[in-house]
């Protein structure tokens, strides 16, 4: 659990990152360039709808991440009870076979 903890985070660093680098770098590059105010506004827009699209992304992928991830968890819960119910049974039988065998000397004792 721990080991998936920290590899999420690192993830949503990595894209926390990702999306200020590409934002900083974006408005460096509108504000430095010599475009008109029109232009310059919609290189803007087109910049942060870019920036949008690519942030819903990430969010989509990590959404279907997280669906898998809870889909294994699900497994895995599923095969460690079925292997501890088998134990139990197990458990049950080899107590029930032994109670038997007490019961059987129990009664050839009495039988002397």
């Amino acid at each position: 659990m721990n080991d998936s903890s920290n590899e999420k985070n690192v993830t949503l660093n990595f894209l926390a990152g990702l999306g200020v680098g590409a934002l900083v770098g974006a408005v460096a590059a509108l504000l430095l360039a010599p475009k008109s105010g029109a232009e310059t506004r919609e290189d803007i827009k087109c910049a942060a709808d870019d920036l949008k699209q690519k942030a819903e992304k990430a969010v989509h992928d990590l959404s279907e991440s997280g669906e898998d991830l809870l889909k294994k968890s699900k497994e895995i819960v599923e095969a460690t009870k079925a292997k501890v119910q088998q134990a139990i049974d197990a458990g049950k039988q080899a107590i029930s076979s032994q109670v038997e065998g007490c019961e059987q000397l129990v009664e050839e004792e009495s039988e002397c």
